[in-house]
């Protein structure tokens, strides 16, 4: 798709140095039988311009690239009346082009925000001290958060101000519902408990982005199709409540380090499993946290987080996101897959499967 939209750039915007090249009467071209003067050709020569720019652009990621798209049409549209008889047409594949820029526009808009508040995060981190994470700083730890924290590898490495997960997987609304694919980034930041995490999926072939933002107990979720239009939007008391379950359960399983946090409660504990509670800007939340012989944590369980309803309600349920295959990710030994379990009355849903990729502490840019 990519490949050829920018073909269509490219293609649409040569007929446009033909008509320049008319007008200067530097070549004949028999397809085009009405006059251009020479000053139309100028303008012939800049929708020439307009559209190979936002080509390479398009081609190169630019974030602006609709931007020239725009100018291209608007321009390109003038040129195709006066020449009607010729370029008729061009009408098309303007069309073709202004709702690919619209979308366009849309996404970098939508994502922009999510980068935005990443850049936020990442300036308000620069002046955290760093220092290494040492036996000393788990001394006061149970045994069974000790043991993970060292089978994580995090001993002997900076303490983690930040982090960044990338994931590929799968997501539905329910079991009637159609598997999703999706890719997704997110940053989290442990000083002011803030998580951004932005996800790319398909929906019936169909572009869907979603912006979930947590910061400091607020939180938001936004589903949007082609980054334009709202299909899910999620705020309020119980998102605030649900996202703090889920922050606590990335520093759980995708940062053991951060388990030192003065925030976590050691509550009671059953053989390898333990109970602890995370409490944040007067949100409390608990989870029992389940581990194998090895050390490594395979399953994390709380009755704190709430499940979008139909009309928007909310629903407390049991949430659980039990990990497999563990192994090196980046230099620590971490779970590379988890699901994501709600268990409903009439039986548990699995209604996400996450594959980790890439993680990557205390980062200085946004990437």
């Amino acid at each position: 798709m990519k490949y050829i939209f920018s073909a269509l750039l490219f293609i649409h915007g040569g007929i446009y140095l033909m008509g320049f090249l008319k007008a200067c009467k530097l070549a004949q071209i028999e397809q085009l039988t009405a006059d251009i003067s020479k000053i139309s050709g100028i303008f012939w020569l800049l929708a020439f311009i307009l559209f190979m720019t936002s080509g390479i652009a398009y081609l190169a990621k630019a974030d602006w690239w609709y931007i020239f798209a725009f100018i291209a049409v608007l321009l390109s549209t003038i040129l195709v009346f006066i020449v009607w008889q010729d370029a008729k047409f061009g009408i098309i594949a303007n069309v073709i082009i202004l709702i690919i820029a619209i979308v366009g526009c849309g996404t970098s808009k939508f994502h922009g925000k999510y980068e935005s508040d990443v850049k936020t995060g990442l300036k308000q981190t620069t002046s955290v001290p760093e220092s290494v994470l040492t036996e000393k700083d788990i001394e006061q730890l149970p045994e069974q958060v000790k043991k993970y924290i060292r089978y994580s590898g995090s001993i002997g490495k900076p303490k983690v101000n930040n982090f960044r997960l990338e994931f590929t997987g799968q997501i539905r609304k329910n079991e009637q519902s159609e598997w999703m694919p999706f890719t997704s980034v997110q940053y989290n930041f442990m000083e002011a408990s803030t998580r951004h995490f932005f996800m790319k999926a398909f929906m019936k072939k169909l572009p869907v982005a979603g912006y979930h933002c947590f910061i400091n107990g607020t939180a938001f979720m936004d589903i949007r199709l082609f980054s334009l239009f709202k299909v899910q939007y999620q705020s309020g008391e119980e998102m605030g409540i649900s996202e703090t379950v889920t922050f606590f359960n990335d520093m759980c399983c995708m940062a053991p380090g951060t388990l030192i946090d003065r925030r976590v409660k050691w509550l009671e504990t059953d053989g390898n499993n333990i109970k602890a509670e995370f409490t944040n800007n007067n949100i409390t939340i608990s989870a029992w946290l389940y581990f194998n012989d090895k050390g490594g944590l395979i399953n994390f369980i709380s009755d704190d987080r709430y499940a979008a309803g139909e009309n928007n309600s909310m629903q407390r349920l049991r949430w659980s996101t039990p990990l497999k295959d563990v192994n090196e990710v980046d230099g620590y030994r971490l779970a590379k897959y988890a699901e994501a379990v709600y268990s409903y009355p009439e039986g548990d849903l699995c209604y996400g499967t996450f594959n980790l990729t890439h993680v990557k502490y205390n980062c200085k840019d946004l990437k």
